[in-house]
């Protein structure tokens, strides 16, 4: 069995976006006429310029190969051009055909991916949603609002999710880290407050941040949080260095999260030997793919840390981190966005199942679920945007008027 061929779909994620402007879905077939789905989460160029890097990498380093050879292919890939270290964007790329090749070698045994890296763990898995506006707010006051996140909270917790993250505290720049200012503050107390009356003991709160904050702003913000005893304060401090998030980790009795922006074992070991998170979210369409995430699942349990495998983008990164969180003994919990309804549930041909806030781990070969090619070529993403970016300028403190007397 050999790689043959590879397709890209960039496709746009309709309004209201959960989960991005677009995902980025690789197929891949064989010669005898298996295929393979996988999603790249790559978003520091262009996603088109990420469609000929797919293309590129598969040529170069994947074509003709068996699929099941994914330790040779990604050593080609980790040390193509000289390189030899993590790279987010060429690790993005090639999460996603390594996805496709798992979902190959799954197919072939007729075996979903979880029993080929260790076996099945859960027959469910406990999942968390962000806290999301919902149809009607179009001023997206959920995000700002903890009377509105507290009533979209009860919400949620009707559907059965025991776990609903939010980050309240302010703007992120490519200038941060910073301190917070007092709104910063008091935003974030007052959505803590409102949201542990609304849920009390019937639901985790997990704290996110995008690492806004410089070390003696993340100890501020986390004692002035730590009453309402969160589950997890997520990326306290920019991803680069993990010898400073330590300092915050080691200064709260909130657990650190941490991981969405980082790739391959290698940067999360470092996360590990320093103790500056005890909860890693590898993202597996960015992190190096399935094989990867397996080995820093392993890697953390020798630390006692766990991992909440992370999503932002679509939903076949969803199903790897499902397959991965089915396998690994230290699992904690999984991100999903809401429900997997609407275009999350329209772009596969069958939906990720969901019962009262479990996700259900599915038996079918593989990844578990097949991209919607119908659907993915009538909605090509034609903006010019990235998938997420960060504010261009500093964040200027500006005092409430409100709150000056």
């Amino acid at each position: 069995m050999k790689l043959r061929d590879c397709e890209v779909f960039v496709v746009g994620n309709p309004p209201p976006h959960f989960g991005g402007r677009y995902f980025i879905f690789v197929k891949l077939v064989t010669d005898n006429g298996i295929t393979g789905y996988g999603e790249c989460y790559v978003a520091t160029v262009s996603p088109y310029v990420i469609a000929d890097i797919i293309k590129d990498i598969f040529g170069r380093h994947m074509q003709d190969m068996n699929p099941h050879q994914i330790e040779p292919m990604g050593r080609r890939v980790h040390g193509s051009g000289f390189t030899h270290r993590p790279d987010v964007t060429m690790m993005g790329a090639w999460s996603g055909l390594e996805m496709a090749c798992w979902d190959i070698i799954g197919k072939a045994a007729d075996q979903p991916v979880y029993h080929l890296i260790g076996g099945k763990l859960r027959d469910r898995l406990r999942s968390y949603t962000y806290i999301y506006p919902d149809a009607a707010d179009h001023s997206a006051s959920a995000y700002s609002d903890p009377d509105v996140a507290a009533n979209r909270a009860a919400s949620y917790l009707a559907d059965g999710f025991t776990a609903l993250k939010f980050d309240p505290a302010g703007p992120y720049t490519i200038y941060d880290g910073r301190q917070p200012d007092r709104e910063d503050l008091a935003r974030s107390v007052a959505f803590c407050r409102r949201l542990r009356e609304a849920v009390g003991d019937k639901a985790d709160l997990l704290f996110g941040t995008h690492g806004q904050f410089s070390v003696s702003g993340a100890k501020r913000l986390a004692k002035a949080i730590e009453p309402y005893d969160p589950l997890w304060f997520e990326e306290p401090t920019p991803p680069d260095m993990p010898e400073r998030m330590a300092e915050v980790a080691a200064a709260t009795s909130i657990p650190v999260a941490t991981g969405e922006r980082l790739t391959t074992r290698f940067e999360f070991s470092r996360v590990l030997a320093h103790s500056a998170a005890s909860i890693l979210q590898m993202n597996l369409g960015r992190v190096g793919g399935i094989l990867e995430a397996k080995k820093i699942a392993a890697m953390a349990e020798t630390y006692y840390a766990q991992i909440a495998p992370h999503l932002y983008c679509g939903p076949l990164v969803g199903a790897a981190n499902i397959q991965i969180a089915a396998a690994s003994p230290n699992f904690l919990i999984l991100e999903s966005i809401e429900q997997w309804g609407g275009f999350h549930a329209d772009i596969l041909t069958s939906p990720i199942r969901m019962e009262a806030g479990y996700v259900i781990v599915p038996d079918a070969p593989g990844l578990g679920v097949e991209l919607n090619e119908d659907v993915a070529r009538q909605h090509p993403y034609k903006g010019d945007l990235l998938h997420l970016e960060m504010s261009p300028d500093p964040h200027d403190f500006q005092p409430n008027p409100k709150s000056e007397n």
